[in-house]
C-alpha cells in the first residue's frame, strides 16, 4: 500500500517532523525478489520501530541472520490499517511487546537497484515505548528470536550487517548510523 501524504502529514501532527535522509543500495537478485514479494497490494514501505525498555532497545534476528546480528523491529501498514494499529501489530508479532509510539525521528527514501530493475522503498523510523520487559515473539515464521539489547551492541550489529553480501542489511546498518544521530539512548550507549 501507498502511504498518502496526508497519512505522513498526520503522523508529522502526533509524532513531529523526522529528519528527510535518502540513499541508494545495491542489491542481488535474490533481495530483488524478497522486497519485490513484500510490494504485495502495492506496499512500498516499512515502518521501523526502536521500542525503548530500561535504557534498552527491542531487537529481532531473522531466521536466515547469521549469529550475532540483530536490529529493530520492522513490518508495513496493512491496506487500510492507520499507523497506530500497524505499528501496535508489528510490534506483538515481532517482540511480544505492547507498543506506544513516542517520535517520529526518520524518514528515509532509498532506492535499491539490482540487475532486475530498481525498487523505490521508504522506511518510516519511530521511538516508542512499552510497559512491558518480556520479549516473546508471536510471529515465528519471520522472527527466529528477539531481545532486549544495550544500545552500545548496535556497533556489533551493524559490522555484521557491512560485512553482509546482503544488500538490505547494508541499508539496515546505514539507517541504523543516521537513528544514532538522533535517538538519545544511542548518544549514552556510545
Amino acid at each position: 500500500m501507498f502511504v498518502s501524504a496526508a497519512s505522513i502529514k498526520g503522523w508529522e501532527g502526533r509524532y513531529g517532523t523526522p529528519v528527510e535522509w535518502t540513499d541508494v543500495q545495491s542489491i542481488s537478485d535474490e533481495d530483488h525478489q524478497v522486497i519485490s514479494h513484500s510490494q504485495r497490494h502495492g506496499r512500498r514501505h516499512d515502518i521501523t520501530l526502536y521500542i525503548e525498555g530500561d535504557g534498552k532497545i527491542a531487537v529481532i534476528a531473522k531466521p536466515f541472520y547469521p549469529p550475532g546480528l540483530y536490529r529493530a523491529p520492522s513490518g508495513g501498514l496493512d491496506p487500510d490499517e492507520d499507523l497506530e494499529t500497524g505499528a501496535a501489530r508489528e510490534g506483538l508479532e515481532e517482540t511480544g511487546l505492547t507498543v506506544r509510539l513516542e517520535r517520529y525521528l526518520l524518514r528515509a527514501h532509498v532506492a535499491f537497484t539490482s540487475r532486475l530493475g530498481d525498487i523505490a522503498w521508504h522506511t518510516h523510523v519511530f521511538s516508542a515505548s512499552t510497559p512491558d520487559r518480556l520479549i516473546a515473539p508471536t510471529d515465528h515464521h519471520e522472527i527466529r528470536e528477539a531481545r532486549w539489547a544495550d544500545p552500545g551492541e548496535f556497533r556489533d550489529f551493524d559490522l555484521i550487517m557491512r560485512r553482509s553480501e546482503r544488500g538490505g542489511l547494508q541499508y539496515r546498518a546505514r539507517l541504523h548510523e543516521q537513528v544514532a544521530r538522533l535517538h538519545h539512548l544511542f548518544r549514552h550507549g556510545r
